[in-house]
């Protein structure tokens, strides 16, 4: 997919979204200018700031609230069991495996996405989404438990269980735990609304459908107020900062063609909620999650597919793999590095720009397999072709195996690549794909992977507006078990050379 450069390329030297829950910023700014008692006015600000400033790195209050929680259920547990007596163990072993346990169950919760912001009007019930990630990490502690006591008592450190927690009190605290922590997204929902009041909704979509919802939310008055009403797409932005609407309900499904994608880009990062209705047409799309407001389906729109929790996992499962892979993976890199420079020559790596996560340009790595001056025929950067002339013959099979591209570990070790993601391209031809592929930018949400879903069921060949559909496909459907499954059958198209 790619085309080398006249000359080797020597590399160079080396917004905060809010919690839900968490005062925003936004709203609160407009509410302050009318606040008629400005002696209260810097205290509140001083909170809103500080707040701020720790959900800029990432910290929200309800993970405190959380926390807290966890620490009750599974310490009060023990004490409704065994008083402060505690059996068989030291005390420090207990307070270890508490530790152990309580840093799991939060980080489940994290990367289960409990900490993404959460629109207010339709959002889903807490209880099912906690209770999935406690019993997540409640599996993840006893088997993490399991597998230290067996490697203790095969040193003859210990012949009892390397991490004590009773099973009967790791069943409490998944219960418990999850009820705990729906309940704080209950409080912290009820907080915001007292501090902000219901959310404030502007209606979108044609005259009839609009009445139907205009309807329906009437009866809702508590929770959700109606503050405008849109009859054309080309009006909707402007009139939702008009109205200062915290969410806008579409409610005709041919308005998302015109909104899509930079007007829905525009809402979101004024952190406007966006939802479509669901209709017969929609359920064709095999939607999952659908919310219910006023009585009526609805799914959210997002212009990221992705939230923030799930890419930094895909980030954490990216260096556990790399850790893995190390044994195979160095080795290989040697052989390969030798057999180029015995066939190719110097140099022996050449370095190009590439577009990564949100448009940023990074230097991508890779061992030489073209001639020098590959671009030299006056045509400029252009796609890779099957059997590309400019390709030295020696390295062909190199670039069949794609051995090619693993100089680019040290990209997915920077962080600029991840190992599973849309291939990343030249700035000169995303400009142009830019602008005659709608949506193309969405692929910019992760960073680029040594492969994905395009290179396994696309070739060379394969338009990049489908190729397009792969990697939009792969942003919505990401988990740990697609990115595995993505890496066996790459490998699986390489040796079968199915490219």
């Amino acid at each position: 997919m790619s085309t080398e450069p006249v000359e080797p390329i020597e590399p160079p030297g080396r917004r905060a979204r809010q919690a839900d829950g968490e005062p925003s910023t936004r709203r609160g700014d407009v509410q302050r200018e009318a606040d008629p008692h400005p002696d209260t006015d810097g205290v509140e600000d001083d909170h809103v700031r500080l707040l701020g400033r720790l959900n800029e790195r990432g910290f929200r209050l309800v993970m405190l609230m959380d926390f807290v929680v966890l620490v009750l259920v599974t310490v009060g547990s023990m004490v409704v069991r065994f008083g402060w007596d505690w059996p068989t163990y030291p005390m420090g072993w207990y307070v270890a495996s508490f530790t152990v346990a309580i840093a799991i169950f939060m980080a489940s919760l994290y990367f289960g996405g409990l900490y993404d912001r959460e629109p207010r009007l339709g959002a889903p019930p807490a209880l099912p989404r906690a209770m999935r990630q406690t019993l997540a990490a409640g599996g993840l502690v006893a088997l993490l438990t399991l597998g230290a006591s067996g490697v203790a008592r095969e040193i003859g450190l210990t012949a009892t269980r390397a991490l004590p927690f009773p099973i009967v009190n790791l069943v409490v605290l998944i219960v418990l735990g999850a009820a705990g922590v729906a309940v704080n997204r209950r409080l912290v929902h009820w907080v915001r609304t007292r501090r902000e009041g219901p959310p404030q909704v502007l209606i979108a979509g044609e005259p009839g459908d609009v009445d139907v919802a205009r309807n329906h939310l009437a009866l809702e008055s508590a929770r959700a107020r109606v503050v405008g009403e849109a009859s054309h797409p080309d009006e909707l932005a402007d009139l939702a900062f008009a109205t200062d609407a915290t969410d806008v309900v579409l409610v005709s499904g041919g308005w998302v063609d015109p909104l899509y994608p930079a007007t829905l880009e525009r809402l979101e990062q004024a952190e406007i909620t966006v939802l479509l209705r669901v209709s017969a047409r929609e359920t064709m799309f095999g939607l999952e999650r659908v919310r219910e407001i006023a009585g009526l389906p609805f799914v959210l729109l997002r212009s990221q597919t992705m939230p923030r929790s799930r890419t930094r996992f895909k980030r954490f499962f990216d260096l556990v793999l790399l850790a893995l892979s190390v044994p195979v993976t160095v080795p290989l890199l040697a052989l390969m590095a030798l057999y180029q420079l015995a066939v190719a020559g110097r140099p022996l790596l050449y370095w190009q720009r590439r577009v990564g996560a949100g448009g940023r340009r990074f230097w991508m790595v890779k061992f030489r397999t073209m001639v020098p001056d590959a671009e030299a025929d006056g045509l400029g950067a252009r796609l890779a072709e099957r059997r590309d002339p400019r390709v030295i013959p020696a390295c062909t099979w190199v670039r069949d195996m794609r051995l090619d591209e693993l100089p680019q570990l040290y990209n997915v070790l920077r962080g600029d690549m991840s190992l599973v993601g849309p291939r990343p391209e030249r700035p000169e031809l995303t400009a142009a794909f830019e602008r005659e592929i709608p949506g193309y930018a969405r692929r910019y949400e992760l960073p680029p992977g040594l492969t994905g879903l395009a290179q396994i069921h696309g070739r060379y060949h394969t338009d990049p507006e489908y190729k397009l559909g792969y990697d939009l496909q792969y942003l919505v459907n990401w988990s740990p078990v697609l990115d595995l499954e993505v890496l066996a059958r790459t490998l699986w198209v390489v040796l079968a050379r199915k490219l």
